[in-house]
């Protein structure tokens, strides 16, 4: 029983995440679709961007190939949850796969053109960073905890 419940909390934060992700997606476009901004505070914006590329509306040619590779490391990151030693990277884990999941399913069930062609839906304008989504913050939250937890593992006596 004590193997299962990293998985069962990566599988839960990350179910959590695909749905946060989705409904503040939803919302987005229900309330930003005819152009509306809403400003929040400072340079904080909510602005609706349909991301047809890969990280940052860079290489739209290329984001099937990329929507695959994630899928893939999605399976990777599961079947290799064993391996986790602690909460902080079971959450990293959780957090990256959410967020890749939550992407996916745009990719997958948005109007595009072709396999994988959809439109990530973004939404969170900084004005002075790339328009995101919370799949790409839980991505690179969870990106950077894993790094810093590898880190800390390669240098611990």
């Amino acid at each position: 029983m004590q193997e299962r419940r990293p998985l069962a909390t990566l599988i839960t934060l990350a179910a959590a995440v695909v749905a946060v992700d989705q409904l503040t997606k939803w919302m987005a476009l229900r309330r930003l679709a005819d152009g509306r901004e809403v400003n929040v505070i400072s340079t904080l914006q909510l602005r609706l961007v349909a991301n047809r590329g890969t990280a940052f509306g860079l290489g739209s040619k290329y984001a099937p190939l990329i929507a695959l590779a994630a899928a893939v490391i999605v399976v990777v990151l599961l079947r290799s949850h064993h391996r986790l030693v602690g909460l902080l990277p079971v959450l990293a884990v959780g957090l990256v796969v959410g967020g890749a999941l939550g992407n996916l399913l745009d990719r997958s069930f948005r109007d595009g053109d072709g396999f994988l062609g959809g439109a990530v839906v973004d939404f969170v304008d900084l004005q002075w960073w790339p328009v995101f989504n919370v799949a790409d913050a839980a991505i690179s939250i969870g990106a950077l905890t894993l790094a810093v937890t590898a880190q800390r593992e390669r240098t611990a006596p």
